[in-house]
């Protein structure tokens, strides 16, 4: 084992954004063939913690649709729950929670809802959800929907530009009741209207757990520079996320593979320009995330390697890799309990 892979292995590691396969095949306890992540990859990989993702893709705004994907993210959530089930994992929807199974050797599962289609118009889904353990809801997919505007309108769906101009009324509903359950206000996948009208309004800090660099990589999922200072100053964190379109353009991604090396460099742009108290790490795996160096969670390790070649220290890697979500976290947790 070399210097690196013991420091990585010696961390409380987060990725905070996972997709599970859908429909579950009840075979996250094996060490699989074709998925990106499982638990014997995970521990391999030394990821401590796992974000796992109800993920509803972007259909029609009408109630039979909304039901429907309503009910589907209640057994998405219940399948992540059945995680727990192998004995190698725990359902841990609190920051001390994870640390916990850290000690005990056991790898922490954070569920989490992607895209608010998933509840509809119907706000109190969100204490469903939470109370299946989910601690994060990103407000949007590709599509417009019921709370908000997405960065990438559909065509198939026939959205324009914007449905809302950023939130709907719902949509501020659903932060305000989300802030009171503890819910953190993901925001990727949102136009760049509905994320900072998110951050003005949400009393806990707003992530986005899988985005990354538009000064690096012009796409509309990426964040800008004010998006990234409006970030630090409500104490967010944005997760960089392992998906090659995101990273590096197109006549790049044509020439060769994306690498570790270039999803480390957003991670240095953020670090530069808003702090490393700012940033994270997000895969993306079984949702699209992958690059050279980085194909699967037992892989992770590349990634702390190459933050030691370019000289982060030990504190700061600890809280790139983790801390910076936990502080978030807890910090949701403390504004649960407050009155609005």
């Amino acid at each position: 084992m070399t210097d690196s892979d013991a420091l990585h292995h010696s961390l409380l590691t987060v990725d905070t954004h996972i997709d599970i396969p859908w429909p579950d095949q009840g075979d996250i306890g094996q060490d699989t063939a074709t998925r990106h992540v499982d638990l014997p990859k995970l521990r391999r990989g030394g990821i401590s913690a796992a974000c796992l993702v109800a993920y509803v893709g972007q259909g029609p705004t009408d109630d039979a649709r909304h039901a429907a994907v309503g009910r589907q993210a209640l057994e998405m959530l219940d399948a992540i729950g059945r995680a727990a089930d192998t004995g190698m994992a725990r359902i841990c929807p609190l920051a001390d929670q994870i640390e916990a199974a850290r000690r005990d050797g056991v790898t922490a599962i954070v569920p989490a809802v992607e895209n608010g289609y998933a509840m509809g118009e119907d706000l109190s889904l969100l204490a469903q959800f939470r109370a299946k353990g989910a601690r994060y809801m990103t407000l949007t997919h590709n599509g417009h929907n019921a709370l908000a505007d997405s960065a990438r309108p559909s065509a198939a769906l026939g959205d324009s530009a914007a449905r809302h101009g950023g939130l709907s009324g719902l949509g501020r509903e659903a932060i305000a009741e989300m802030n009171r359950l503890g819910l953190m206000v993901d925001v990727s996948h949102t136009a760049r209207s509905t994320m900072m009208q998110a951050l003005r309004l949400s009393r806990s800090p707003v992530l986005a757990t899988h985005s990354c660099v538009r000064a690096l990589c012009d796409h509309p999922r990426n964040l800008d520079d004010e998006q990234l200072d409006a970030l630090r100053d409500c104490d967010g964190v944005v997760h960089i996320t392992a998906v090659d379109a995101f990273l590096r353009p197109r006549d790049i991604r044509q020439q060769r593979p994306v690498t570790v090396a270039d999803y480390v460099d957003h991670v240095d742009y953020v670090a530069r320009r808003i702090g490393v108290r700012h940033v994270g790490i997000s895969s993306d795996f079984d949702g699209g995330g992958s690059i050279e160096g980085w194909r699967n969670a037992a892989q992770s390790p590349a990634l702390t390697a190459e933050l030691v070649r370019r000289g982060y220290d030990l504190a700061q890697i600890a809280a790139i890799w983790g801390g910076n979500f936990l502080r978030v976290l807890r910090r949701a947790e403390v504004v649960a309990g407050q009155p609005a």
